[in-house]
């Protein structure tokens, strides 16, 4: 198949970009799949992408129309390397561009919220994934993830708030549509689960699943903030704890049909990705 109508993925061997990946060639469409160092994905064509190296953005985008944004991971301002890159790709041709940003961040809000209002200008078709937070945050090497094997719980500054959690399957579901229909969205789109759940419902899940005990710790903004801090840059981290902070206002307490309406089956429910993924180990 040739290159001149190809799809460039960015980040795709990550959570949701393996998923675009394997969407998209399932499909028969052609897939560049862009990382950092280029690793080998069956059926693709593998190129090295760099946000912070510009000299790899060329050959990531020759022959490319559309291309699916997985903005810089761990960076507070990341449309300072973005913004270029998307010049770049609308000069080399790019005519459709899907952001992957988050259900906190509106347009024009901090981080990729900046990038949000420029692909109307920049693009002839868009969309702007606004997913809720991940199921598979509960999973692999996440914090969740290991605090839940290594201590039996969950440590968050959210409360009693309620979250749509959204299975990273559907999300990529949704960007592969996004990507290939014949319209665009040409709009953000606020992607969930079909049910909120507040951190305690999902201990108990887990719990009453796969018979292990975990627990909520219900921790304070400080001690959430100082937590990521460990890992990650301080803004960063800052940032991340507001998140649960907001969580705990209400702010993620909602559920919508977008998975549905643009893929035609319901979201996975929580429950069925722990039994997938979980009890069953079957991560795809």
């Amino acid at each position: 198949m040739s290159g001149l109508d190809s799809t460039l993925v960015i980040g795709a061997t990550g959570t949701t970009g393996r998923r675009v990946t394997a969407g998209l060639l399932a499909e028969g469409h052609h897939v560049k799949a862009a990382g950092r160092t280029a690793t080998p994905v069956e059926g693709a064509q593998a190129v090295r992408f760099d946000w912070n190296e510009p000299t790899t953005w060329g050959d990531a985008l020759y022959g490319v129309e559309r291309v699916y944004l997985v903005p810089p991971i761990g960076s507070s301002d990341p449309a300072t390397v973005m913004l270029p890159f998307l010049h770049e790709a609308r000069t080399a041709g790019v005519r459709r561009a899907v952001l992957l940003s988050a259900s906190a961040i509106p347009a024009g809000g901090p981080a990729v919220g900046q990038v949000h209002p420029l692909l109307p200008d920049l693009f002839e078709q868009w969309a702007v994934l606004r997913p809720s937070w991940f199921m598979q945050n509960f999973t692999g090497s996440t914090p969740h993830g290991r605090s839940i094997r290594e201590g039996g719980d969950i440590r968050t500054a959210s409360g009693d708030g309620r979250i749509g959690f959204v299975d990273a399957r559907d999300i990529a579901a949704v960007a592969v549509r996004a990507l290939t229909d014949a319209k665009a969205p040409d709009t953000d789109l606020i992607l969930t689960g079909p049910q909120t759940l507040s951190h305690d419902d999902v201990a108990a899940i887990l719990t009453e699943a796969t018979g292990w005990t975990v627990v909520h710790r219900h921790l304070t903004f400080d001690q959430l903030r100082d937590r990521w801090a460990a890992e990650i840059p301080l803004e960063f981290a800052t940032m991340l704890a507001a998140m649960d902070r907001a969580i705990a206002d209400g702010a993620e307490d909602r559920t919508t049909d977008t998975v549905e309406r643009l893929t035609g089956r319901p979201a996975g429910t929580f429950r069925a990705f722990v039994e997938r993924e979980v009890v069953r180990g079957k991560d795809v």
